[in-house]
């Protein structure tokens, strides 16, 4: 059974999916049915809203949600501390999110050096559709990984205005870690 929870962030709410072993899905910049749909489509059974998902799975959504609310506010605690699974992942994609979530809070690195980080040197693109894939950010902190140039970077986006929202985000979580990279110059 997966359950979800919402936490509340400055730019809208933040959503957690989970079972009783981990954390499966988080997503920002999403509304309450399409992050539902998302997670019946890739776990099946979801507890809805108005049911109490199973006392195991509510405590492991209570922690996640404690340790997103710390990283919003500054405290780098608990997170790595959480677990996560990544269901239907492939090797390569386990592979580059471990790579990511080994990052220290305040560490930022670029795709060129994950993928050397990794035993992968030259493979900074497919690193960086892996890290696009990315079904837990915060969780692993994908926000870390930014141009090997030292800027910003990207972060996708789907609907007009999204990507550049998901860059605002970005940009407010690595100044939660005393990173200021600069955007880079079209």
């Amino acid at each position: 059974m997966i359950g979800i929870a919402l936490v509340e962030a400055p730019w809208g709410p933040i959503r957690l999916a989970a079972t009783e072993d981990a954390v499966v899905a988080l997503e920002v910049l999403s509304n309450a049915e399409s992050f539902a749909s998302s997670c019946r489509r890739r776990f099946g059974a979801v507890a809805e809203s108005a049911d109490p998902p199973p006392r195991p799975v509510a405590r492991r959504l209570a922690e996640a949600a404690e340790a997103v609310a710390a990283l919003l506010a500054g405290e780098p605690g608990p997170l790595t501390a959480i677990p996560v699974a990544l269901p239907g992942a492939t090797d390569w994609d386990r592979l580059v999110l471990a790579g990511v979530r080994s990052l220290a809070w305040g560490e930022t690195i670029g795709y060129g050096r994950l993928a050397e980080r990794i035993g992968r040197r030259g493979a900074a693109r497919a690193v960086g559709a892996a890290v696009g894939r990315n079904p837990i950010g915060l969780l692993i902190p994908c926000h870390r990984v930014i141009a090997g140039d030292g800027t910003l970077g990207g972060y996708g986006g789907g609907w007009v205005g999204e990507r550049e929202a998901l860059l605002e985000i970005k940009l407010a979580l690595l100044a939660l870690e005393g990173n200021r990279p600069p955007r880079r110059v079209a």
